[in-house]
């Protein structure tokens, strides 16, 4: 897949995944330095139960071979989601990221992503039938093509180590982070612009 996607620069690779971004919780974090000014990650614990403990986000890893084979570009495209991830919201991700594909020429996006409920769902798997057929009949748009990881296998996606290192870049040794500055901060450390938040309907349960 990965060869045919390089022979066709109008098509592009994108591996999505969510994550959270907790405040409270602290990464596994080496440090060089030593003595008394090494650095100490401090755990926090939240003060009410109705503080926001984390933030979730959706996130898209895009490759792309614009001039030769084997030349990969990589740029990673993020929107944070109110409460957690589901099956609305997925199709909104997914609708965003069609629209800037298509904003780049793009024609065909090989959508690799595990099989999270919310990935999967009726909903999700029609919304895609439906959009390839429109794609299909007008001749405009940018056309899906799932390809799911197989079960429990996170570590074939790389957008995990954009996770990874993301998480520890973030990071606040003494203090606890608002979610506005913890959101900045994960737009700084992704080179990501700012977007607005995917939110669910009223009406969804």
């Amino acid at each position: 897949m990965i060869a045919l996607v390089a022979t066709h620069p109008e098509w592009v690779v994108g591996y999505v995944d969510e994550t959270w971004w907790s405040r409270f919780e602290q990464p596994n974090l080496s440090s060089w330095m030593s003595g008394p000014d090494r650095l100490h990650l401090v755990e926090h614990l939240p003060k009410a139960k109705e503080e926001q403990k984390a933030l979730a986000s959706y996130g898209l890893l895009m490759q792309n071979c614009p001039q030769q084979p084997g030349e990969w570009q990589e740029q990673v495209w993020l929107r944070f989601c109110e409460g957690h991830p589901i099956s609305e919201m997925s199709i909104q991700f997914l609708e965003w990221c069609c629209g800037k594909l298509e904003a780049q020429a793009k024609r065909v996006w090989v959508l690799v992503w595990d099989n999270a409920s919310w990935h999967i769902s009726r909903m999700v798997m029609a919304w895609i039938r439906e959009h390839n057929r429109q794609v299909k009949t007008s001749g405009k748009g940018v056309r899906i093509w799932v390809c799911p990881l197989p079960t429990q296998s996170p570590w074939l996606n790389p957008i995990e180590p954009h996770w990874v290192h993301g998480k520890r870049r973030v990071v606040a040794p003494n203090s606890v982070l608002s979610p506005q500055e913890l959101e900045r901060r994960v737009y700084q450390a992704l080179a990501c612009a700012p977007e607005p938040h995917l939110v669910p309907s009223k009406n969804v349960v």
